[in-house]
């Protein structure tokens, strides 16, 4: 592994942070941080820790020792000085003297000596820091590591491998416990220069940022090295099926089949993210891949984000697509309960009342395709690849060098349900949206835009399509959630295809789609051109039925339905003089959300359609508007509120009716009226 330490970019840093306040030593803890945190191999969402002791003086000017420590919520890959809270050492010192000490109560004494109170949590592996003398300490889960930490005869290996340098920790949950048994293995032989962590990872330690730095990129080196050096495949390639499926055929049934049913039609929806890599291939495509799977993970902390290991897949065959909805639906119901029985038993261990969590898999492995990831939000469903990617090398390594024999499934429980995680989750508080994928055509418009930002808001990842790709993209980024902007052509069915794939690609499919693209052309009935009408029918009816189309195909492949909404107008029931050309296709949209609504209902879609007027847009502009109340001599407020309430209706308040559609369970073949109140434009 390449030591990436440059004497200049180490003091720039600290001449960079000096300016503010920040001493060397913190400074440079960062710009070390930073080397580690920006290496997957190292250390990876979250993962891995690192510390440096020093002296910071506080607000009424006393002086403390202090450990500065990496916190909860930070990435070493790009974390701030503020990103390692100050904790008054002495305490923490003071605690090993304890013969035990609870995870809550070990918070509660890194809490109380917090320098700063509004810092984040301290690392759970604080004391661990602070019982090892040595001013700087370095933490991480290398996959080379884990190579040679996942086997049975893991001390053998690693004393044969590092002779004295390292000391070797049997496994412990991480907590207080491991962390005096790490300081009594130092204590062992004060000359060590790190120490090696069963089923775990590594501690480096020195003197100097560097000497801890160096230490980690050696120790690394040497079990790459030492992998290296087998040479041998662990491998035999599996026989695949002559024509594969694509991952955009069975993206859509997976992401379904892995849904939490909440029954009545109700479904806790999450992310499907897929990756392919050749390291990915070459795992995925040999037949020892379902027992490699079944050992578990490689490191205890992602059982955090992949629950109890991988779930596989047979390989897809494409003339059998059918059929491998059902042995999806198969090998789902099998992981669960398995997992189901893993909570069961591991639970009965003791009196602690612990909530199961979901028993659906968040890593999904496909012979000939590679690896799909799972999650409530796009960011988990990516977090779910990236540790799998990692979980596959150290796997992969330690099946070269030995057998991988990770952690076993008991002290896997213990810290999945560990009640520092446990109090993680009961905060966590999704919202409605949240693991569903909104698609909105013309969503770079006034009221695309806010239709977008509104389900956003709610926990949706939206799609925004619009003819003009940047505005699509710039109305995404400002929305946020790993929105995206797409280019497309709603009137060329082939576009609106590709979207849609797009959006399954990104995803994994979707799940409410608001057909809202229009335009209005104006122009007497009985003299309008031919094309004129055609080319409205094209955008405000035909394109709708296209979006529509690829909406159901993919919600029903999935089988957890869906919403499908779409943009109608007052012209559709209350046309307006010379307006014809856009009231017409209007009104068949109208009723082509009824027929949606009567054809799809047993497939849990729910089709309502929402009818606004007077909305500042593209449709309707400032120059327009003018024109209308000139015509009619009233001002522009006056006619913007010719209502029953007298009040303009904005696309925001069109946005809030095409969420409360979505999130109306028991809702089909509506029409919202959001226009302020028109008696001639009222449904019945």
């Amino acid at each position: 592994m390449e030591n990436l330490w440059r004497d200049d970019a180490a003091e720039k840093m600290v001449a960079d942070y000096a300016a503010s306040g920040i001493g060397r030593d913190l400074a440079l803890r960062t710009y070390t941080t930073r080397l580690l945190g920006g290496e997957p191999r190292l250390v990876l969402h979250g993962g891995g820790n690192t510390s440096v002791k020093t002296e910071i003086t506080d607000l009424v000017g006393d002086t403390h020792g202090v450990l500065c420590v990496k916190g909860s919520g930070w990435d070493m890959g790009t974390i701030e000085p503020a990103g390692l809270p100050a904790v008054k050492i002495a305490p923490l010192l003071k605690s090993r003297r304890l013969e035990k000490l609870s995870d809550e109560d070990m918070v509660t004494l890194l809490r109380a000596n917090l320098i700063d109170p509004a810092s984040p949590n301290p690392s759970v592996e604080a004391l661990l820091h602070a019982f090892l003398p040595h001013k700087f300490v370095d933490h991480t889960h290398s996959t080379a590591i884990l190579a040679i930490a996942d086997q049975a005869k893991s001390r053998e290996m690693s004393q044969e491998l590092f002779g004295q340098k390292m000391g070797f920790v049997p496994y412990i949950m991480p907590g207080f416990a491991l962390a005096k048994a790490a300081a009594e293995v130092f204590d062992q032989d004060p000359t060590v220069e790190g120490l090696i962590l069963d089923k775990h990872g590594i501690f480096t330690f020195g003197a100097t940022a560097k000497e801890a730095y160096d230490r980690m990129i050696h120790y690394v080196t040497l079990a790459e090295e030492h992998v290296t050096s087998k040479g041998r495949s662990p491998y035999t390639p599996a026989t695949l099926p002559a024509v594969l499926a694509s991952p955009l055929d069975i993206a859509p049934m997976l992401r379904g089949a892995v849904a939490v049913d909440k029954g009545e039609g109700r479904f806790d929806r999450m992310v499907t993210v897929f990756r392919a890599t050749p390291d990915i291939l070459d795992f995925v495509n040999a037949a020892e891949v379902e027992n490699m799977a079944a050992r578990g993970v490689s490191t205890p902390d992602l059982s955090i984000r992949i629950k109890t290991g991988p779930m596989v897949l047979p390989a897809p065959a494409k003339e059998d697509l059918a059929g491998y909805r059902a042995v999806i639906d198969a090998r789902v119901a099998a992981f669960a309960a398995d997992y189901t029985e893993y909570f069961r038993s591991n639970d009965a261990r003791d009196e602690v009342r612990r909530v199961m969590l979901d028993p659906m898999p968040r890593l999904t492995l496909v012979p000939g395709l590679g690896m799909f990831g799972h999650g409530r939000t796009y960011k988990d469903a990516t977090i779910a690849v990236d540790v799998g990617e990692m979980w596959i090398e150290a796997a992969r390594d330690a099946e070269s060098v030995g057998r991988f024999e990770p952690v076993s499934r008991p002290d896997l429980f213990d810290l999945e349900y560990w009640s520092l995680e446990q109090a993680k989750l009961a905060g966590a508080r999704p919202k409605p949206f949240t693991g569903q994928i909104a698609l909105v055509t013309g969503g770079a418009g006034a009221i695309g835009a806010a239709i977008v930002k509104a389900f956003v808001a709610e926990g949706a990842h939206a799609v925004v399509l619009d003819l003009e790709g940047e505005k699509a993209a710039a109305v995404a980024r400002e929305a946020g959630n790993g929105s995206i902007g797409i280019a497309s052509d709603i009137t060329d069915p082939a576009s609106v295809r590709a979207a849609f794939e797009k959006t399954v690609e990104t995803f994994g499919g979707v799940d409410i789609v608001v057909s809202n693209a229009g335009a209005a052309w104006e122009s007497p009935i009985a003299t309008m051109d031919d094309a004129l009408l055609r080319r409205s029918f094209e955008l405000n009816f035909f394109a709708h039925q296209t979006v529509a189309q690829n909406a159901v195909r993919i919600m029903k492949a999935q089988k957890t339905g869906g919403a499908l909404l779409f943009n109608a107008s007052k012209q559709a029931v209350n046309p307006g003089a010379k307006f014809g050309a856009y009231g017409l296709p209007k009104a068949a949209t109208l009723f082509l959300s009824r027929q949606y609504a009567l054809e799809h209902g047993a497939d849990n879609i729910r089709v309502n359609a929402v009818n606004a007027d007077r909305i500042r847009s593209g449709l309707l502009n400032d120059e327009m508007i003018a024109n209308r109340a000139a015509a009619r001599g009233l001002s522009v407020k006056e006619y913007m509120g010719g209502n029953l309430l007298g009040l303009e209706v904005t696309a925001e308040d069109v946005a809030r009716a095409f969420v409360h559609q979505a999130l109306a369970e028991r809702t089909t073949a509506d029409v919202t009226t959001v226009d302020g109140g028109n008696i001639a434009a009222a449904m019945r």
